[in-house]
């Protein structure tokens, strides 16, 4: 995205420092890094970085002061998953973190702009990403005038938020990380990074021990050691896929504070897109819940808004601007490109409204690569502290040169994969 730094990091690119970078990344997470690096970060403008980190701030304050809004949301939340709300001492009115993610697209004007992909109020690879920024550093030889964090964040200023934001006002012993079977997730180096950063022991989400209204974890000892305060990695989704079964009641009110509590995860998520997108925000693609889109005014508002569509509602119309999304699945779970009409009307009337439509974003490929030019899509990773501000505070980039951005989509390629931003 910068010509000059771009063209300088492919003539030096050497594979034996991709190497080094992979062995320091698995040396220092202490586990191996299962999902793909790819061989280089990218190079933006803090101007850009700071659009879609302002967007994301936007949006959400957008959110959080729009009653009807927040009301529906709280209806979608399954009543299994459905938590109850902490009481004194923690501030319910925010969530502690959010991910925000977006696409460069190509406009009219053959202008490049962000466009929000969707937002997320959930815990990201805060650790991981950190460390990643500065092996990558050190493998290619990054300036240290570039700069890597956001917000006014240096190093120091990002471990002092995040672990204050993680521990609250409670001693490390006293608050876990929770995961489902998080020895066997692909984020494990972000659990083994944040709990050797900041004191906290890693547990399985189905160990933990009720004891009275208190929750309790076992230590190394084997000793039970009550929990304070949980800062849950664990996604709802993969709980119902995996028929999870805990030893508690998590929609009961138990005496523990959430960093980052869970319900957030189904009131600001891809739930919000067609509500964005319906009142106008530019940076929201247009998006419609599929119940609206085929039975209400979701596909004439689409319309109006530009996205192609073909009339009739015959079956086998395709939507080949459109992609259909599960608003609750993860990691790009479920999406499919280019729905046929029948494909939309064959998901249960009384399901419908667990998904939506919305126009696909064309990412432009701008990333020079020795495979070719590659797409780039760039999270913003936001950090909101009990009583304090919303506070963006790193980028994750992930490199692409197929339909789906994510790691998972883009085996068996060169020069794509997890990456990071480096802003000058």
């Amino acid at each position: 995205m910068i010509p000059d730094l771009r063209v300088e990091f492919n003539a030096k690119y050497r594979p034996e420092r991709y190497q080094s970078l992979l062995r320091r990344l698995d040396e220092r997470a202490g586990s191996k890094v299962e999902f793909r690096v790819a061989e280089t970060p990218v190079f933006l403008t803090l101007a850009l970085l700071e659009e879609m980190a302002l967007s994301g701030v936007r949006l959400t304050r957008r959110l959080l002061a729009w009653p009807e809004y927040l009301a529906e949301a709280r209806n979608s939340i399954p009543d299994n998953f459905f938590v109850a709300e902490q009481s004194g001492g923690t501030n319910n009115s925010h969530p502690n973190f959010l991910t925000a993610d977006f696409a460069l697209v190509e406009t009219e004007s053959s202008k490049l702009e962000p466009r929000l992909v969707e937002i997320q109020a959930f815990p990201s690879v805060f650790a991981y990403q950190a460390m990643l920024t500065e092996e990558y550093r050190r493998a290619f030889g990054v300036p240290d005038s570039l700069g890597v964090f956001l917000g006014g964040m240096d190093k120091d200023s990002f471990w002092s938020l995040f672990g204050k934001t993680v521990l609250g006002k409670h001693a490390a012993e006293n608050v876990v990380l929770t995961e489902v079977d998080p020895q066997h997730q692909k984020t494990l180096p972000d659990f083994l990074l944040t709990a050797r950063e900041l004191g906290i022991s890693v547990v399985d989400i189905a160990t933990l021990v009720p004891i009275g209204n208190k929750l309790h974890y076992r230590n190394d000892a084997g000793q039970l050691v009550p929990v304070h305060r949980i800062y849950n990695r664990a996604i709802a989704d993969e709980m119902i896929g995996r028929k999870v079964k805990l030893s508690f009641d998590l929609t009961a009110r138990w005496e523990v504070e959430w960093a980052g509590h869970p319900n957030w995860y189904f009131l600001i998520s891809k739930f919000s897109v067609p509500w964005l997108s319906a009142a106008g925000e530019a940076v929201v693609p247009p998006a419609a819940f599929l119940n609206d889109f085929l039975r209400g005014d979701g596909f004439g508002r689409m319309e109006g808004a530009g996205v192609r569509l073909p009339s009739g509602d015959k079956g086998e119309a395709v939507y080949e601007d459109l992609l259909l999304k599960p608003l609750f699945s993860f990691a790009g779970k479920g999406i499919q490109f280019a729905p046929t009409r029948a494909e939309l009307e064959a998901i249960p009337e009384r399901e419908r409204g667990n998904y939506l439509v919305q126009q696909r974003m064309h990412f432009v490929p701008t990333i020079r690569t020795p495979h070719g030019l590659t797409q780039a899509e760039i999270r913003i990773l936001y950090i909101w502290p009990d009583g304090g501000e919303l506070t963006p505070v790193l980028p994750l980039v992930r490199l692409g040169r197929g339909k789906m951005m994510g790691v998972d989509h883009n085996r068996n390629q060169e020069w794509v994969g997890a990456s990071a931003a480096f802003w000058r």
